[in-house]
């Protein structure tokens, strides 16, 4: 019988005299100091189980919404008043306590009790980049420990059961605003290729356009001017939005993508948007600039334009949906508006505000919550967009958060620097793996 007993613990780990003993409850919460891309210091996480284990990075932001969750950071001599160790130390003796013995399978669970610890409605008490490093962590370990790929887990989480669809890359090929050193205030300008038929078909498409764009600012303003941005576009000196749409046009016909590539914009209007007027090279009301896009959506070929007024102008957003977006047909994109919050979505929602939004976990500070937003968003039949951060790191998770929630866009910079090829090439990977043990040779659905 003893012999019987002891085969039967061997054979069934789980069980040990009659009391379940789960493999994937979490035994510590480790925090590290470390660098994001732009050499400022940031959290990686790791969770671990008995036998499992997940990391994370987390992103920043320099361009940001009023209404986004609160980051912690020491504010001390070291790094100019960046450094996170304060975030490395409530990981290290409160979270870590606070969650051995939880299950990494019970994402919302963990994600409520980061949420009661804190207390505080914008995550301010802890912070939410230090909240966020353990939620995207324990997700990770859960996929570990489950045995799936990390996008495949995400799918379950988020209730996901169509077959995977790659995303179209949005891809900033020239920086603007808050992201590069120019006099362009709009901050980003979009490579969209829409007509691509694979995700690594449209990751050529970019790169090489992306390649002759360089070519041709490099013939115009020297080779100074091909430097890079935050997010890995080109910084040249322009002034004017038209200026850089005529550069990006341009370089799409030569690479050959004309009608297969469309443009996009991020205009961050909140961060040029002063006493009810907006500075986008030259000075607009609301109503001047509704007219103003129109004459750019009448002259360039644009899908999509993001946040393209103050975050708090309500007015502009719900006449631009009514009007302009309407009869155009584009893609009018939330982020400094909806900051990836569940009750921002609704209430963009509710109002017809915009029809699409932009997707960042660090904006809101769980996955939990930012899935919750998402599933809001794809409910009203609006696009998701999932994004990188202009202060991003070599953490891919974002690629497998696309696919995993079926996303039908993802915003990676330009093909450029590591923090964002990083993105592009899990997603190869991931589109490439797919191919082999789901589709059996079909074609993908992009």
């Amino acid at each position: 019988m003893l012999k019987t007993h002891l085969f039967l613990r061997i054979l069934i780990p789980k069980k040990f005299f009659g009391e379940v003993v789960f493999l994937d409850k979490i035994k510590e919460v480790k925090a590290y100091q470390v660098l994001d891309s732009r050499g400022n210091p940031t959290l990686r996480v790791v969770v671990k189980t008995k036998k499992h284990s997940g990391y994370a990075f987390v992103p920043s932001g320099a361009s940001k919404g009023l209404y986004e969750a609160a980051e912690l950071r020491d504010g001390k001599k070291a790094y100019s008043g960046r450094g996170v160790e304060k975030a490395v130390d409530i990981i290290k003796k409160k979270i870590s306590k606070k969650l051995k013995g939880m299950r990494v399978v019970n994402q919302e669970d963990v994600d409520l009790e980061l949420k009661r610890m804190d207390s505080t409605e914008n995550k301010s008490r802890l912070g939410a980049n230090t909240i966020l490093g353990v939620s995207l962590a324990v997700s990770r370990a859960a996929a570990d420990y489950k045995k799936k790929e990390l996008y495949e887990y995400i799918a379950e989480l988020f209730g996901n059961k169509n077959k995977p669809v790659m995303p179209v890359p949005q891809a900033n090929v020239l920086n603007g605003g808050e992201h590069a050193g120019n006099y362009l205030k709009v901050q980003e300008f979009l490579l969209l290729p829409t007509r691509a038929k694979s995700f690594a078909d449209a990751t050529r498409m970019v790169c090489e356009t992306y390649h002759v764009l360089k070519r041709i600012i490099d013939d115009k303003y020297g080779v100074n001017a091909t430097n890079v941005g935050d997010e890995g576009g080109f910084a040249p000196p322009l002034r004017t939005p038209e200026e850089a749409l005529d550069l990006v046009s341009k370089a799409i016909a030569r690479a050959g993508y004309k009608r297969k590539i469309r443009l996009g914009l991020d205009v961050a209007a909140s961060s040029i948007y002063y006493e009810d007027e907006y500075d986008i090279g030259a000075s607009f009301s609301a109503k001047g600039l509704m007219r103003y896009y129109e004459r750019l959506l009448g002259k360039y070929d644009i899908k999509s334009i993001e946040d393209p007024f103050d975050q708090d102008d309500h007015e502009a957003w719900a006449e631009f949906m009514r009007t302009v977006a309407k009869q155009r047909k584009v893609q009018v994109v939330g982020d400094d508006l909806t900051v990836s919050s569940p009750h921002r979505v609704r209430m963009a929602v509710n109002n017809e505000l915009c029809n699409a939004m932009i997707l960042k976990p660090n904006q809101i500070g769980t996955l939990s919550e930012a899935l919750k937003a998402a599933r809001i968003a794809m409910e009203a039949g609006w696009e998701v967009i999932v994004s990188h951060r202009s202060g991003d790191t070599e953490d891919p998770f974002i690629a497998d958060l696309a696919v995993g929630i079926g996303a039908s866009q993802i915003k990676l910079g330009a093909p450029c620097r590591g923090e964002r090829t990083s993105k592009y090439n899990r997603l190869l990977e991931i589109e490439a793996d797919l191919k082999r043990r789901v589709y059996a040779g079909k074609k993908l659905r992009f």
